[in-house]
């Protein structure tokens, strides 16, 4: 059940990452649900809380294949299984960043944002928070099984 529970992990993570790529080479698909929207100064339109830089996403992009690739290493996964006590714990504080994010910063992003309204509150709310407590839960149940 691990095997298939990485491979699952895997595929998530690098499609994610492939999406991040997309929107770091200019891709426009999808990206006003991507970064979190505040009111303007006059309140009745939202804009984009920040401008993500094309280098910024290539690195979270990176980062996200970095850790399809750990999952890779720990199961087996076209590579010898590494059981290292390194690896565990390494995972395991990964899936603790993925539960700090669908937490949130208690502002913008998370369970608990106060900025509400926008197409990516409500796809934050109901797809990308309870989409990393999974990723978490699994991350830990790949680094431990």
């Amino acid at each position: 059940m691990t095997f298939v529970l990485a491979q699952w992990l895997v595929t998530i993570f690098a499609v994610i990452s492939l999406i991040h790529v997309y929107w770091a080479l200019g891709g426009e698909w999808a990206a006003v649900a991507a970064v979190p929207q505040v009111p303007d100064e006059s309140g009745s339109r939202l804009r984009p809380a920040f401008k993500p830089r094309g280098w910024i996403t290539l690195m979270v992009a990176a980062a996200l294949l970095l850790i399809a690739l750990l999952v890779c290493l720990r199961v087996g996964w076209w590579v010898p299984a590494v059981s290292h006590w390194s690896l565990q714990w390494l995972i395991s504080a990964i899936a603790l960043l993925m539960f700090a994010r669908a937490i949130g910063d208690s502002n913008l992003v998370g369970f608990f944002k106060e900025v509400k309204g926008s197409p990516f509150a409500w796809l934050d709310t109901w797809v990308y928070s309870p989409l990393c407590m999974l990723l978490g839960g699994g991350l830990l149940a790949v680094a431990w099984m």
